[in-house]
């Protein structure tokens, strides 16, 4: 099995050519790499490539894609709907498992450089990878398109790319290479075929049009039809049953409606059960009431069938293990995913309720942050034996290194590290739950207390791995500030 598990969703300027299409997508299909999913859209004249791979793998096939688009598209002869600049437009890294947003920002810079290096192709990094606020945005990059960036790279310093010099390839142009949660793009087909009406939908709809946060627009014609195509940046937080009835109302206004959707490339499954519970209105939906959802759990064995034993038996079975990893830093990380998990189920179990719609801002964007701490306290399980590990191999190779004291001094700090970073998310975490018995369900107010319960032990144990590996480091410094950080934490 992979270590690390990347997605990686290349659009080239190219949707009208099966051929092309297969040989730019050929020379993706390197070991370690799997091809998800292919779209390919005649009007936008675009296609959309899902690949899913270890980190390297991954890297490496993006930039053979990016060489081969190069080699086959002109894009002074390219005409689509669809905005481009490149004959590989955009190349996003999205984190699956085994890394974090900021291991893809480190790989969209990576896979930058050797573009512009193999192929001249200059490239611009976007979102979390933007080396400016105003590249985070793609629409602020890709403006005017690849005729006015040709015109411009050369004498507006704010077109200068961030990997090549200050000229597009002749046919390739320029490409942008970022790293980025899970898009969904999402298109809404009207019964009508004026494209006005899309456009004035499409800027109602967007954030940077007053619209929804999370969402960016655009109107076309497309198969005869005015379309309002989206991109959702966070599904989580503005779910795609939001979006489609935001559409709706707003055409509406127009005397038109919606006749179909369209999903370009994948979706997260999580986004579908969003809108299944939405417009079902199930009371009490939980995931796990799916069929297959259930099957998977068992079959995997994250659940004994009858009840949650055999999912969390084998961990704690290993703590309980006579081994120094895992111990208490681990199991302080694994209480504090907890903690936040038992939020998170307690404001998605309120969100989207009649009775809690007037909270619904608060209860979603403690929902996604309750989400990206649990992840990174479930990622500090494994960090935390792996620095206690680092440190054990240190004190072992003193014998044989002039710089032994330096090498147990670097393991030592990420030692501490790690659990100064699980104590500092427990108390976000603590203070989330806080925040939410008042705006969620009082029938859930155990589980609450629970979660809190769980942070405070979570920064109890943090707490004391961080204070016993500073207890034998030399860096005074260090210890000092380490000990400042860790006094004002509180819950």
């Amino acid at each position: 099995m992979p270590t690390t598990l990347v997605e990686c969703v290349p659009n080239f300027s190219e949707g009208r050519d099966q051929a092309k299409v297969d040989a730019i997508v050929e020379v993706m299909k390197i070991p370690g790499v799997s091809l998800l999913d292919r779209e390919m859209d005649a009007d936008h004249n675009r296609c959309v490539i899902t690949l899913v791979g270890e980190r390297d793998a991954i890297q490496e096939a993006a930039i053979r894609g990016v060489g081969k688009a190069a080699e086959l598209i002109d894009l002074t002869k390219h005409q689509g709907a669809h905005p481009r600049m490149g004959a590989s437009d955009v190349v996003p890294f999205i984190p699956i498992d085994g890394l974090t947003i900021e291991d893809c920002v480190a790989m969209a810079r990576h896979v930058g450089a050797e573009i512009w290096k193999r192929f001249q192709i200059p490239v611009y990094l976007y979102e979390a990878a933007a080396t400016t606020p105003e590249r985070q945005n793609l629409e602020n990059i890709r403006r005017g398109q690849f005729e006015g960036i040709r015109a411009e790279i050369a004498t507006n310093p704010a077109r200068k790319p961030d990997f090549g010099k200050a000229q597009v390839h002749p046919t390739a142009g320029a490409t942008v290479v970022g790293a980025r949660k899970f898009l969904i793009a999402y298109n809404v087909f009207l019964n009508t075929p004026d494209v006005e009406i899309a456009k004035k939908i499409a800027k109602a709809v967007r954030f940077s049009g007053g619209g929804l946060r999370f969402v960016k627009g655009a109107g076309f014609l497309v198969r005869g039809l005015a379309q309002v195509s989206m991109n959702l940046t966070d599904f989580e937080q503005t779910p795609i049953h939001r979006v489609f009835e935001y559409v709706k109302r707003e055409a509406a206004r127009y005397g038109v409606m919606p006749v179909s959707s369209e999903i370009v490339g994948l979706i997260p499954k999580k986004a579908l059960e969003q809108a299944a519970e939405w417009f079902l209105q199930v009371e009490n939906f939980d995931s796990s009431l799916i069929l297959e959802n259930r099957l998977a759990a068992v079959m995997g064995g994250k659940m004994a069938v009858g009840g949650l034993r055999a999912g969390v038996e084998p961990f704690i079975e290993q703590l309980a293990a006579p081994t120094a990893t895992p111990g208490g830093g681990s199991a302080a990380a694994a209480s504090g995913a907890m903690a936040a998990g038992l939020a998170a189920m307690v404001a998605l179990m309120s969100r989207g309720k009649k009775a809690y719609l007037q909270h619904e801002a608060a209860l979603s964007e403690a929902i996604a942050r309750l989400g990206h701490l649990r992840e990174e306290l479930k990622t500090a399980i494994d960090a935390d034996a792996e620095s206690y590990n680092l440190v054990m191999k240190a004190y072992k190779a003193t014998k044989e290194s002039s710089d032994g004291d330096g090498a147990i001094n670097t393991a030592l700090k990420q030692a501490t590290t790690v659990p100064l970073g699980v104590a500092e998310r427990v108390v976000e975490v603590a203070q989330l739950a806080e925040k939410l018995g008042p705006i969620t369900n009082p029938n859930m107010k155990s589980d609450l207390t629970t979660a809190i319960a769980l942070a405070r032990a979570a920064l109890t144990g943090a707490l004391a791995n961080v204070e016993i590996n500073l207890e034998s480091l030399k860096d005074e410094g260090f210890v000092a500030e380490t000990r400042k950080k860790a006094l004002a934490l509180k819950v």
